[in-house]
């Protein structure tokens, strides 16, 4: 009796030795990363129709799951505020941007209400890490550590020279803030390239974290291809000569290729075709406007460049780590790609932009003709409400859980991400937070578009504001008004994703019912009239829109 009985317990020992790693195997919460680079447009990576070299994003896209339809907020901060609370920006504190407006929904900074990331998944067992950009609190008590994250680097506001720390030249005072948690960084001029001390920080804390028995979630928060254009001069000799065709040609290429990768539909191509007005004829400039047009774009591709070799490092540390098997990586932009021109609208930006286009130097921005190429096949830019400025590329990564090579249409938004990383991570959103009653999550979960496959549709509608520009997005159509205008334009964006035809005349009581929504969200987070709370100087030069040009 007592050798059967040590039998069965060595049998039963031997059954846990192999079901308990199976078990833990099934119920191991997976790590997570998510990439956001910044004023880049929807055809900059090469899965999306570029000539850029993105290899190691595109093999997340060959690899994952791309989205023809991902939103974002039209500008960094408000994009920020979202995504890393799952809230609409004005819920969140920050529907302006980092500054103070004098009422909550535009105080600057996260409202204890809307709790982020880091304060979320950190509850829930993860370690919690961020390398890049904060941009929704300057105060330190707003800063990374005091909002859930326990390790950070990266710049607090809204961007930084690539090359040092200097102030940057806004026309009021911008101070960079370079912290690592806590601690300011003062690093010492033409010593560092700023995409790549985000990068390798991103893969320290990685080697850091593995010490751990947890999972992660790493926040990489990439400045480039943001102004000013400034680049290893390595990377932009590799795209010397690739943009002397001009932009009319090159938009024309990307179109063609959009259409190749399923990204496009041959019709939204052709509703696509006519060019910018705003933009100039390539072949009608001079041959030194060419010279330093051309110039710009070799610099702007040799940033995203660098941030796609950073990408790279990363997935090589996490196959290092033999983590990539249980990793999530999602892929965005924070906004459009911009019309503004920095270096040549005053004085202030001339004094700073004292090198050639690419120098620690410069202060050059990509500018309109430009961002028109990056953000095809849309129309518009940075911080306005069209699709060039609210469209982002989508990509989702997971071997084994994400179908390669999968194209979905999606229309999905910021505010959804939240929701996806915590029912991923097995957790319940907590309805208070230190005292806090908090704001509920106003998204709805991706896991099932991204990991079943099935046909998703939203249901419930996206709502834009910003510096007056309002739009509402609900199934095939899209409202849309742009400051100062308060006239609304109708799209039927299932043919029409250039907004090339005005349908709201044809289409009364879909605009009725539309800005009826608009209303009713607009008063539930809180918007104001823009023309009562705009500031006496604005954040960045004007920039005409196209707004009623068709």
């Amino acid at each position: 009796m007592q050798h059967k009985t040590s039998f069965i317990i060595a049998l039963l020992a031997l059954f846990s030795s192999i079901i308990a790693p199976l078990v833990q195997a099934q119920t191991k919460k997976p790590n997570i990363i998510l990439i956001m680079v910044d004023d880049m447009g929807y055809s900059d990576l090469g899965a999306y129709g570029s000539e850029i070299q993105t290899p190691n994003i595109d093999k997340l896209a060959y690899e994952g799951l791309r989205l023809r339809e991902f939103y974002n907020n039209s500008i960094c901060a408000p994009t920020r505020a979202s995504l890393i609370t799952g809230q609409y920006p004005h819920k969140a504190g920050v529907g302006y941007f980092d500054v103070n407006l004098g009422i909550p929904p535009y105080q600057g900074y996260l409202n204890k209400e809307s709790l982020t990331f880091g304060e979320v998944l950190r509850q829930a067992g993860y370690s919690t890490l961020l390398s890049g950009k904060w941009h929704v609190g300057n105060d330190s008590l707003h800063w990374p550590k005091q909002r859930g994250f326990d390790r950070f680097f990266g710049v607090i506001g809204g961007g930084s020279n690539y090359f040092d720390a200097e102030p940057m030249p806004l026309g009021r005072q911008y101070p960079v803030v370079i912290l690592e948690d806590n601690q300011r960084q003062k690093p010492k001029a033409n010593s560092y390239y700023f995409t790549d001390e985000i990068t390798n920080h991103a893969v320290q804390f990685l080697d850091e974290q593995n010490k751990m028995d947890k999972p992660f979630f790493l926040y990489l928060a990439y400045t480039a291809p943001h102004w000013p254009l400034q680049a290893l001069p390595e990377d932009i000799a590799k795209y010397r000569g690739k943009y002397d065709t001009g932009w009319d040609a090159l938009r024309k290429e990307r179109l063609a290729r959009q259409v190749k990768l399923g990204i496009i539909t041959q019709a939204q191509a052709d509703a696509a075709a006519a060019r910018d007005v705003e933009v100039p004829d390539w072949d009608n400039l001079t041959f030194e406007e060419k010279q330093l047009w051309k110039a710009k774009m070799e610099v702007y591709a040799a940033m995203l460049d660098r941030a796609d070799q950073g990408v790279g490092k990363v997935l090589a540390k996490l196959k290092e780590l033999k983590k990539d098997d249980n990793t999530l990586i999602i892929f965005i932009s924070d906004n459009g790609a911009p019309a503004e021109d920095m270096a040549h609208r005053d004085k202030n930006h001339a004094g700073r932009n004292t090198g050639p286009v690419g120098t620690a130097g410069s202060f050059e921005s990509q500018g309109k003709p430009w961002s028109y190429v990056s953000n095809t096949p849309f129309r518009s830019f940075k911080s306005f409400a069209y699709e060039g400025g609210i469209s982002s590329p989508f990509i989702a990564w997971f071997p084994g859980k994400i179908k390669a090579g999968s194209i979905a249409k999606g229309t999905a938004h910021l505010i959804d991400l939240a929701p996806t990383f915590y029912e991923l991570a097995g957790l319940k959103y907590p309805s208070t937070y230190n005292g806090v009653s908090t704001n509920a999550l106003q998204g709805k979960s991706l896991s099932n578009l991204l990991f079943k496959t099935e046909a998703w549709e939203r249901g419930e509608p996206i709502f834009w504001e910003r510096a007056g520009n309002r739009a509402v997005r609900q199934g095939k159509w899209k409202l849309v008004s742009i400051y100062p205008s308060y006239r609304w334009e109708l799209y039927d964006l299932e043919k029409d994703r250039a907004e090339a035809q005005n349908v709201a005349s044809q289409n009364l009581l879909v605009v009725d019912a539309l800005s009826k929504l608009y209303f009713q969200w607009a008063q539930q987070n809180g918007v104001v009239d823009y023309d009562k709370i705009k500031p006496a100087q604005p954040l960045l030069p004007p920039a005409r829109s196209t707004a009623g040009t068709n």
